[in-house]
């Protein structure tokens, strides 16, 4: 019995989705596989990605070129909301999903497929991103995820996608599973599988190693306007423009490497290496021009909501009531950080500098300590004693 008739096919030119395209077809009785291809900036040529699902039996090939709304409808709200999942890494690849699974649903829509199916396989994190978001897209789609279920090996799935005429890989394959997009790279599995072993220097494409940097320190200035960037040393940039210049100056100064033991989704602990140039540069002068036109306390609150924030995100659950009640109260945060953020790019490391703004709550004359300091000293001792005052009643009762 089959399990759809008409079927969108999230699509990368690999070889386990190309596999699927015969695979649902045969094994599972899908009668028609339309292929879609998203293109977020990861610089393949996509004519001969589209070609390919046609040779392997796909009824349609399709390309979506997405990567303005990427950056500007995913990545942008991301760095207002300084994400960073577990500290640390700036969901360069989890931001891609919930857009990949929105058009995977509009497509389905357009054609009257109904179902939609991916590559993932029952291990990683996409699963649960591309599942929970097509559920809160369209519940009445059908999910197929035939890497969930066949069981094959690689060499099982490059000998399944031959008797079809998938042709396999030429060279040799990289032991190493690599996700890239414009905002970055992930890279997993070979040596890196032993979280002792040093990452080697040919798993990076977008950083240069400390030792090839340059010798001068860089200094760049970017502007924010409503906590998005949109300006890179005095120039107005479109959104995709500005990230992949970022990329390369912070690249060029080995910024941007990233080398952690994550917690999955489905529960498992995973080494991952990411390189997030761009990124990792702007969450970090986003949140120092915060710190220069946010009140001490909306400041403190954002900072557990962007924990939350980021865990929803990784876990899948961009398109949930929760995620869009904190996009609410993020935005509403973003009214008053604009400014400028001088930021020193040098061997690794991108140090904030300097930072202005129009709406800056810094007051000169209250934080001086020279002759012009218009503080009023004398009435700490009252604020003192009223702030002491919990404590004093403690003390008083407990050592009586």
């Amino acid at each position: 019995m089959s399990r759809a008739e008409k079927v969108v096919l999230a699509y990368s030119g690999g070889v386990d989705t190309s596999v699927c395209i015969p695979y649902l077809k045969e094994e599972w009785g899908v009668k028609e596989v339309i292929t879609l291809a998203a293109n977020l900036g990861q610089g393949d040529e996509l004519e001969p990605i589209r070609q390919k699902a046609l040779d392997a039996g796909a009824t349609e090939s399709l390309v979506a070129d997405a990567t303005y709304s990427f950056v500007k409808d995913y990545a942008f709200p991301a760095i207002q909301a300084n994400a960073l999942y577990e500290s640390r890494y700036p969901l360069s690849t989890a931001l891609a999903r919930p857009l990949i699974a929105k058009l995977l649903v509009e497509t389905a829509e357009k054609y009257g497929a109904d179902a939609v199916a991916h590559g993932c396989t029952g291990k990683g994190n996409d699963q649960v991103r591309f599942d929970v978001s097509i559920i809160a897209l369209n519940p009445n789609l059908k999910i197929l995820a035939p890497a969930r279920e066949w069981g094959f090996s690689r060499e099982d799935s490059i000998a399944y996608g031959e008797r079809f005429g998938i042709p396999s890989p030429v060279k040799k394959s990289s032991p190493y599973s690599i996700d890239r997009n414009l905002l970055g790279r992930s890279i997993e599995a070979g040596v890196l599988e032993d979280p002792m072993v040093e990452p080697p220097e040919e798993v990076y494409a977008m950083t240069k190693a400390i030792a090839n940097t340059p010798d001068e320190p860089e200094y760049i200035e970017i502007g924010f306007e409503r906590g998005v960037p949109t300006i890179l040393n005095g120039n107005l940039l479109d959104p995709v423009t500005f990230i992949s210049q970022l990329n390369e100056l912070a690249g060029n100064h080995g910024v941007g490497r990233i080398d952690m033991v994550e917690n999955r989704v489905v529960g498992i602990k995973s080494r991952e290496i990411y390189e997030t140039p761009a990124l990792s540069v702007l969450i970090q002068a986003h949140r120092d021009l915060e710190s220069l036109t946010l009140t001490a306390d909306v400041t403190q609150y954002k900072r557990g909501l962007e924990d939350t924030y980021s865990q929803m995100v990784y876990k899948g659950l961009w398109y949930s009531p929760l995620k869009e009640a904190l996009d609410a109260f993020i935005q509403k945060t973003q009214e008053r950080v604009s400014g400028t953020v001088k930021v020193k790019l040098f061997k690794g490391n991108a140090i904030i500098v300097g930072r202005q703004s129009e709406n800056s709550l810094y007051t000169p004359e209250l934080a001086t300590y020279t002759s012009e300091d218009q503080f009023d000293h004398k009435a700490a001792e009252g604020f003192i004693y009223l702030w002491g005052l919990p404590t004093r009643v403690w003390s008083a009762k407990t050592r009586s």
